[in-house]
């Protein structure tokens, strides 16, 4: 299928101004200037008009009127005569200089008034004279803005007499030679001494605390000037509304205001919140919104007019902003995977390809190199270089010689040469030197092959704002852990954990640790705080540690050890409002909250430690575990165990992932933390290790966990290492998936892990015994025959069974395995 052309476009409603400004600039460029070429006209284009509105304003006003390009007269938008003013700077020997609306002259730069432009001797709009009364270019202006021209008498008294006789005659300690020096400075030309002059000789009391009334911002001036020169009459005003004496900024409603009034001045209801403050800019309706708001305010983001949703605007067209899904895309076949939809020209090759496919990245077949896929098909990628070989069409980097795109600037470059050069701005020193506790990120940060990607972190990511911070601070976790918790910070610790640049630690459980500080120090009873240290650190912590065995804490680990430390806390509170504390409580008061709040049943393993450490007499049992809550539905389980067997659409890790959980009841923590040594891959099987057995993976599951080992990548970028050691990589370098974010995936699957693995260990349970259960799945031997007891599986006489087989005869032994 053909793609559709520009005209096609145009007859689908969106017009090549608005789809493709900058193309349609250019092409009316190149159609009157052959001495420049596309790519040069083009980039010149990109600097004169760097906004997309400026973009469409250019290229509408050269399609409305093409004779511009040829002529250079106005009136016309600004952006047309810089656009002129450029072509020339770059050689265009036809197209025009822009043309003065008064003389017709060529200007090199201009004055405009409305949209003409005009030279400098032009720009000086006649006005009738108030004393001749003739029109004429304005030379002066008296004390009443009144235009006067050269030809009239002005008044010959020099201003600054005048103001030097006010200001000594309020200062006598001040000579009239540095008064006179002061008034210089106060103001650089003539007519600002005039309207100076003026202003005093009406009103002496600004110099005395008054200034806030002043008209003109030359008198504020004069007197810091004054008081900096040892004026001691001479007051400073203070700020009409706060009434602090500081420096005025701007002139609202015939007063000066200080920096803070005046954006108090600006405060307005905003749309979102309705909080009384500034706007820190508008929606597309024009409403305020305050800074706060803006910040939940997605960048680029408006209702879309096709779907009305507020999404990203992906093109405008005459009736409104369209989104990435809504705005019509030409169709056509793509050239590298086949694909018949919405595709655009590759600027690389003059084909179309699918938006997939420009995002693909592959080791070219070519150079063997991990780049973007520019050519070629699936199975041969190729990347820009290697499917357009010809030297004329990339330039070579000045600084590296690699042929390439090139940035466009002053100090044009390569994308590696400029991430090389941005890289020394933020991770060197003032000499451009890598600071040595950063060479280690600055090497990890060049290496990668996605330039684009480290553009991206250098741009808007905050860490290199962060690691500007901590220039001259030792790089440490205690740094770190200094400044205020945030996502940007932890992601920088993973990439400086993965490295090598810090060491690795326990993440959740220093996490842990902070909170349990922060938690006891809150508490203003020193005896709470004793008691809560001693449960949450010599009982939560160190029961906590028993269980990890050398492993990192989960984040179910994290909740389930805050949730006993929070449920003591509520505790606490509960008998410090009725005036009794845990040694003094009787059973009564703690039924008494049992019975009105639900959620003081976590308070039981609180309750029974302070028991066993003869610290009250409050009993709370522990609930027996009496099987599953919800519905088993075995046949659910199989049917969603086939469509993740045998679609080919869904995503291995979450095909595998989903596997384990319904065949064999793990849970995300668990499948999250699985590496490679986990797997052994022979020739003739694949065996996973769970628990103590390593269990023997069928078919097609076993060629869906290799392949997963093959291909395996995570989603970071920065810092990510090629042999990472996880079966399922996570967005951070060096970590695993959480569990959190895996569970998340399953549920969007329409999964849910808990009740799938539910269903599994009941159904596993009633097929084998418990002890086998419990060393090939990794779960305790008291889960397992809690969940034997609960599905009904008898399997209490095993033992005996297997211990007189060999008392039996062949006969015997194959007539009891009938019988069974």
């Amino acid at each position: 299928m053909p793609v559709t052309t520009p005209a096609a476009q145009d007859a689908s409603g969106v017009p090549p101004v608005l789809a493709d400004p900058i193309g349609v600039t250019v092409a009316l460029v190149t159609a009157i200037e052959p001495g420049l070429t596309s790519a040069m006209i083009a980039d010149i284009v990109a600097g004169v008009a760097g906004g997309r509105v400026k973009q469409r304003r250019l290229a509408q006003a050269l399609t409305d009127r093409p004779d511009m390009l040829r002529d250079g007269r106005s009136p016309a938008p600004r952006v047309v005569a810089d656009l002129l003013i450029a072509l020339r700077r770059a050689g265009a020997a036809v197209i025009s200089a822009p043309a003065c609306a008064g003389c017709n002259k060529p200007l090199r730069s201009l004055q405009r008034r409305g949209q003409d432009w005009y030279c400098a001797p032009c720009d000086r709009r006649p006005e009738p004279c108030c004393v001749c009364g003739q029109s004429r270019p304005v030379a002066f202006r008296d004390r009443h803005g009144r235009p006067q021209c050269v030809q009239c008498p002005v008044d010959e008294r020099d201003p600054v007499d005048a103001v030097t006789a006010i200001v000594t005659g309020i200062e006598p300690g001040l000579t009239a030679e540095v008064v006179a020096d002061v008034v210089h400075a106060a103001t650089t030309r003539r007519g600002q001494r005039h309207q100076l002059a003026w202003e005093l000789q009406g009103r002496p009391d600004l110099l005395t605390g008054a200034g806030a009334d002043a008209t003109a911002p030359c008198v504020l001036r004069l007197i810091d000037l004054l008081v900096a020169a040892g004026a001691q009459t001479i007051t400073p005003p203070v700020c009409p509304h706060c009434r602090r004496r500081i420096h005025l900024h701007r002139r609202i409603d015939g007063q000066w205001l200080c920096r803070n009034c005046v954006a108090k001045t600006r405060a307005r209801p905003c749309a979102e919140c309705g909080a009384v403050r500034e706007p820190g800019s508008r929606d597309e309706h024009g409403r305020p919104l305050c800074p706060t708001c803006l910040l939940r305010q997605p960048a680029n983001q408006e209702t879309c007019t096709t779907c009305r949703r507020r999404r990203p605007v992906s093109v405008r067209t005459p009736d409104g902003p369209l989104c990435q899904a809504c705005r019509p895309w030409p169709t056509g076949t793509c050239t590298i995977c086949g694909q018949t939809g919405a595709c655009l020209i590759s600027k690389t090759t003059g084909q179309p390809w699918c938006r997939a496919c420009k995002q693909r990245w592959a080791r070219c077949a070519g150079c063997g190199q991990d780049r973007p896929i520019r050519g070629g098909t699936l199975e041969t990628p190729l990347c820009a270089t290697c499917t357009r070989p010809d030297p004329d069409f990339w330039q070579a980097c000045p600084s590296c010689g690699e042929p390439g795109r090139i940035h466009a600037g002053g100090n044009a470059r390569c994308a590696r040469c400029t991430i090389h050069r941005r890289l020394r701005q933020v991770l060197g020193d003032d000499t451009g030197t890598i600071r040595p506790e950063l060479q280690s990120l600055h090497d990890a940060l060049a290496a990668t092959n996605r330039t684009a990607t480290v553009e991206t972190w250098l741009n808007r990511s905050a860490a290199p704002n962060i690691l500007r911070a901590l220039a001259g601070q030792p790089l440490t976790h205690n740094t770190l852990d200094a400044l205020p918790p945030s996502k940007p910070i932890e992601h920088l610790r993973s990439v400086l954990v993965a490295i090598g640049t810090l060491p690795t630690r326990d993440e959740q459980l220093t996490r842990l640790q902070r909170w349990i500080t922060d938690t006891i120090a809150a508490r203003a009873n020193p005896d709470e705080q004793h008691l809560l240290r001693r449960y949450a650190i010599w009982h939560v912590l160190r029961r906590l540690r028993g269980r990890l065995n050398g492993t990192d804490t989960t984040h179910h680990q994290f909740i389930a050890a805050k949730r006993n430390i929070n449920a003591a806390v509520a505790l606490l509170d509960r008998l410090a409002d009725h005036g009794s504390t845990l040694a003094t409580a009787r059973q009564a008061d703690l039924d008494q909250w049992l019975a009105d709040d639900n959620t003081g049943r976590e308070v039981g393993n609180f309750v029974r430690w302070a028991r066993r450490n003869k610290l009250t007499l409050l009993e709370l049992p522990a609930t027996r575990w009496a099987g599953p809550a919800a519905p088993i539905d075995t046949e659910t389980r199989w049917e969603r165990a086939r469509l993740l067997l045998h679609d080919g659409t869904i995503d291995a890790e979450l095909r595998v992932a989903g596997l384990l959980v319904l065949l064999y009841a793990q849970q995300p923590a668990t499948i999250s933390r699985l590496t490679l040594d986990h797997l052994q891959i022979t020739p003739d099987s694949t065996r996973l290790r769970l628990g103590r057995e390593p269990v023997i993976l069928p078919e097609p599951l076993a060629d869906l966990v290799r392949d997963l080992a093959s291909t395996r990548r995570g989603h970071a970028v920065i810092g990510a290492s090629d042999s990472s050691p996880w079966l399922f990589p996570g967005g951070q370098p060096g970590r695993p998936i959480s569990a959190f974010q895996l569970t998340k995936r399953l549920r969007d699957l329409g999964l849910s892990p808990a009740q799938s693995r539910s269903t599994a260990l009941f159904q596993l349970t009633t097929e084998l015994p418990a002890a086998i259960l419990a060393r090939m799945l990794g779960i305790h031997i008291s889960v397992a025959a809690a969940w034997q007891r609960a599905s009904a599986g008898d399997w209490t006489t095993y033992a005996a069974e297997v211990s007189r087989r060999g008392l039996l005869s062949e006969p015997q032994q194959a007539g009891r395995e009938y019988r069974s």
